[in-house]
C-alpha cells in the first residue's frame, strides 16, 4: 500500500506546470484530456519529483467553493515537504529562479528548513541534511 497522489488545488494548469516543472525540477508525469464527474472538459495533470513515488494531482479549480481554497489548502500551516539532498544548492538555485521564501534557512534536530510558497502560495518546507 502507498499514497500514489496528492491534489493541489491551483489557478490554472499551465502556469502551475511551469512552476512545479521548469522552477521546482519535478517531471511532468502526464498531461491528459480527461473529464469531469458531469461530463465537462479538464485535464489530468501529474508532476512527481524525479525519482519519487508519490506525485501531485494538479487539479484545477473547478467553481467557487475550489477557487477559494486555492493557496491555503491547509489552514495557511505548512502543508508540503520538498526533501533535497543539497539544500543548499537548492535552495539557491529556487531563489534564483524567483521562489519566494517566508523564512530564512535554519538548522533543526531533523536538518536544514526553510518555508516557501509555491505558485498559489502553500507553504512548504524545503528539508535537506544538516
Amino acid at each position: 500500500m502507498r499514497v500514489d497522489l496528492v491534489a493541489l488545488v491551483v489557478d490554472d494548469y499551465d502556469p502551475a506546470i511551469e512552476f512545479f516543472v521548469d522552477v521546482l525540477g519535478f517531471d511532468l508525469v502526464e498531461d491528459s484530456p480527461s473529464l469531469t464527474n458531469d461530463g465537462r472538459p479538464k485535464r489530468w495533470v501529474v508532476v512527481r519529483p524525479p525519482g519519487a513515488e508519490t506525485g501531485i494531482l494538479l487539479a484545477r479549480a473547478d467553481g467557487e467553493r475550489q477557487a477559494m481554497v486555492v493557496g491555503n489548502q491547509v489552514a495557511d500551516r505548512v502543508g508540503f515537504f520538498l526533501r533535497v539532498d543539497d539544500f543548499d544548492a537548492a535552495y539557491r538555485r529556487m531563489v534564483a529562479a524567483g521562489v519566494e521564501f517566508v523564512t530564512a534557512p535554519r538548522t533543526e534536530s531533523y536538518g536544514r528548513v526553510a518555508v516557501f510558497l509555491d505558485i498559489a502560495g502553500n507553504r512548504w518546507d524545503l528539508l535537506g541534511p544538516v
